[in-house]
């Protein structure tokens, strides 16, 4: 399965990801996402096999179409520059097929009825519209699970089509990240962007995961450990990193001593009289963790020297194809390395692999 976190324009990375992913018949019967990642992954569960790449293409294609002009010059610095210029662009103009600025007008606090956002997302209702198969979706692709915020009580919500019927609202709410785009109103509820309250769906996958042995490849956009700041930029940027990689080691790291736990309870068990087998406190310990054997694949993108802090609104067509390689490049790696190929297959616990990185 999959587990996409948010991060706007990085998503492209796990497009990437997914290519290399499908090419290796690894196709996933179960995609989490928020946010970038729900939209992602609404539009690999709303499609045929055969028509996953091609419709990820069109969409990253299509955000990517008004930046299309490549740098005069190169190295870190004018490649920063350009990166922010082209951010600057998104932030007056917008994105095609995603979002555009509202008029000032309607921003106006005394307006009748004030926008509660600074953009219009109505684009990417049109873009979904076309992308995303809802019939297919619901009643023939992989799992879809997208998580996004109530906005009056604060309080995390899973849209799971294993227990629903999902519609484009809820891909919309997942990624409806205030204060840029509005809120989205379901059923009488009103919801914003999941990474309010976490940027990775990896807790709820692990909390659902029944009794299957799983395999995870979590591909997340934010990295939680960087250098220390040099100037007030860098401090932006490792702000939004450690904001919104969401503690992903710790919920990985969480799991893993759940499972130990579980293992403990089991041990024990075996260890105990049979009246006391069927003690509810033995019981509640034996029930910890997922009750299934899983093996969890990390995928990070990993900052290039360029980037700053508008790396996740920074839509040019030059930094789309630069993610979407690194997420292949980070995938062939990873089922390249030794420990990959030579993992026990269906071990019972939690069985980790971090091995995208360079020096992995």
């Amino acid at each position: 399965m999959l587990v996409l976190q948010g991060g706007g324009a990085l998503g492209a990375y796990q497009a990437g990801a997914y290519e290399t992913l499908s090419e290796s018949s690894l196709a996933p019967d179960w995609v989490a996402g928020i946010s970038i990642g729900a939209i992602n992954a609404a539009i690999i569960c709303g499609s045929p096999p055969e028509a996953r790449l091609q419709r990820l293409r069109s969409f990253w294609e299509e955000v990517t179409s008004e930046l299309t002009v490549t740098p005069f010059l190169w190295g870190t610095q004018p490649r920063r520059t350009y990166s922010e210029l082209a951010a600057a662009e998104v932030t007056l103009a917008g994105v095609p097929g995603f979002f555009r600025p509202r008029t000032p007008l309607t921003l106006w606090p005394f307006a009748s009825t004030p926008a509660l956002s600074f953009y219009d997302t109505s684009p990417l209702l049109d873009t979904l519209g076309r992308l995303v198969d809802l019939d297919y979706l619901n009643d023939k692709g992989p799992r879809l699970s997208v998580g996004a915020t109530d906005i009056e009580t604060g309080n995390f919500t899973y849209f799971d089509s294993a227990k629903m019927r999902l519609d484009l609202r809820h891909i919309m709410a997942s990624g409806a990240l205030p204060p840029g785009f509005p809120p989205v109103e379901i059923d009488g509820r009103f919801y914003w962007d999941g990474g309010l309250v976490s940027n990775t769906p990896l807790q709820y996958v692990m909390e659902n995961a029944g009794t299957e042995t799983l395999c995870i490849f979590q591909i997340d956009l934010f990295n939680a450990r960087g250098e220390l700041p040099g100037d007030i930029a860098d401090v932006q940027q490792r702000e939004k990193d450690i904001r919104y990689s969401s503690r992903t080691r710790l919920t990985t790291d969480r799991f893993k001593h759940l499972h130990a736990l579980r293992a403990a309870a089991d041990r024990l068990a075996e260890k105990l009289p049979a009246a006391l087998r069927s003690d509810p406190d033995l019981a509640l310990l034996r029930g910890a963790g997922p009750d299934c054997p899983v093996t969890l694949v990390h995928l990070i993108h990993r900052k290039e020297g360029f980037e700053s802090n508008s790396k996740d609104y920074e839509f040019s067509r030059l930094s789309m194809t630069e993610h979407w390689a690194a997420g292949t490049n980070d995938v062939k790696r990873t089922l390249a390395h030794g420990k990959w190929k030579s993992r026990e297959i269906g071990k019972d616990g939690l069985q980790i692999f971090d091995l995208g990185a360079r020096n992995a």
